[in-house]
């Protein structure tokens, strides 16, 4: 066989395989919901995983709690001009698929850093909270009312989702939060950055 003809068929077979094995591996925008949710990136990271101290992050975020939340943004139950906007838009794109997206995302923890001492502290006072949240964090995303992770999130916003249940200021007048709220006005303002630093730090 001439050289020239076993290279155009070395080629052709080449570049088949590229076609066939590009079939098999999905790009990341291809998942279902990916580009539904392109928007939420520009704060909240690629893929839910934020890198700021005030983002959460929404990668591996139980669909219970991601479609509460935004249902509550939307209606104006949970105050946000900012993710009233957004949340409806979530709405108009499809809020399930929107939801399953960012909870097959791999959730990479918070960068920011934090101290050991009040992560040592914050363990200490996590007691109180174990009983939603559990011995490790996680949550419990089966409850009627769907408990978030709290591991790996940024511990700026863990601090400010304190403080505004403690001036209800976060779902005001939701009677499911009406304990948590409770537990929050115990709780002095300054032990909100340990708890914040404990749960950020655990995986």
């Amino acid at each position: 066989m001439p050289t020239t003809k076993r290279l155009s068929i070395g080629c052709a077979s080449l570049i088949l395989g590229i076609v066939v094995a590009g079939g098999a591996y999905a790009g990341p925008l291809d998942t279902p919901g990916a580009t539904k949710a392109l928007t939420c990136s520009a704060c909240h990271g690629f893929g839910g995983n934020s890198p700021s101290d005030t983002m959460p992050i929404l990668a591996g975020m139980s669909p219970a709690f991601f479609k509460k939340a935004i249902q509550d943004y939307a209606a104006g139950k949970r105050p946000s001009p900012e993710m009233e906007l957004y949340s409806k838009m979530v709405l108009e794109f499809g809020l399930d698929d929107v939801a399953a997206y960012f909870a097959s995302q791999k959730r990479q923890p918070t960068p920011i850093r934090v101290d050991a001492a009040a992560v040592a502290r914050g363990k200490a006072a996590s007691v109180q909270c174990v009983i939603c949240h559990g011995p490790e964090g996680k949550g419990d995303p089966t409850r009627f009312i769907a408990i978030p992770d709290l591991t790996g999130q940024p511990p700026g916003y863990l601090k400010n989702q304190m403080l505004l249940f403690k001036g209800e200021r976060r779902s005001p007048g939701d009677e499911t939060l009406k304990a948590l709220k409770a537990l929050m006005r115990e709780i002095p303002e300054e032990t909100f950055s340990d708890l914040a630093a404990y749960y950020s730090s655990l995986r």
